[in-house]
């Protein structure tokens, strides 16, 4: 009986090695902030609450990850924005400062606020295209920004300080979400755009 036990014993060992060394990588999930095409590369701030719904963008530092190494791994590649938060409520934007690597909250003049605003409404939607209007939308005379937010169904207009009136549409735009699966760090093994992406479309 006891040598039946020891060479059982023995004949298991391998498969708890085994079992114990199998590495399944990591996942990361965040809004895009920055992407070089040349050293195929993309920048995201990691989204700490992992809650499409109630999404939290704080998580510092940015992280830089490579493209995957095989093509089909990767979905349609990123916009990049710097726009982490729009709160209406507190006449407030919270943009990603790449320069400080830090985040600046930046106090907002509302002039507009329309909600309740879907995909398809007229405002954000142009019928006789049959394509979405562009947002956020820049009016360098009168000093304007306007967003567009899907997630909240919120459309406002409001005048940013004077040091920030000259920053380009882009950087009140949100980056495109993303999910990276990786083994070692920096290097996606497989890089999907979840923004971009219909998981329900066949």
């Amino acid at each position: 009986m006891r040598q039946m036990l020891h060479k059982f014993l023995l004949a298991a060992l391998p498969v708890v090695f085994l079992a114990g060394c199998v590495d399944y990588g990591k996942v990361d999930q965040g809004r895009t902030v920055a992407v070089d095409k040349d050293k195929k590369t993309v920048t995201i701030i990691r989204d700490k609450a992992n809650d499409t719904n109630k999404p939290d963008y704080n998580y510092l530092p940015a992280l830089t990850y490579s493209f995957p190494a095989v093509s089909a791994e990767m979905g349609p590649e990123p916009k990049a924005g710097l726009r982490m938060k729009l709160d209406a409520d507190k006449a407030e934007v919270v943009l990603y400062d790449p320069q400080k690597k830090s985040f600046v909250t930046i106090p907002i003049q509302i002039v507009d606020k329309q909600e309740g605003i879907d995909a398809s409404h007229p405002l954000v939607f142009d019928t006789a295209t049959g394509k979405a209007k562009a947002f956020p939308a820049v009016d360098k005379d009168k000093k304007i920004v306007t967003i567009y937010s899907g997630r909240q169904k919120l459309l406002v207009s409001f005048i940013p300080p004077e040091e920030y009136v000259s920053l380009p549409a882009s950087a009140w735009d949100s980056g495109d979400e993303i999910r990276v699966y990786y083994k070692e760090d920096g290097k996606a093994l497989r890089l999907m755009n979840i923004t971009k992406t219909n998981i329900f479309k066949r």
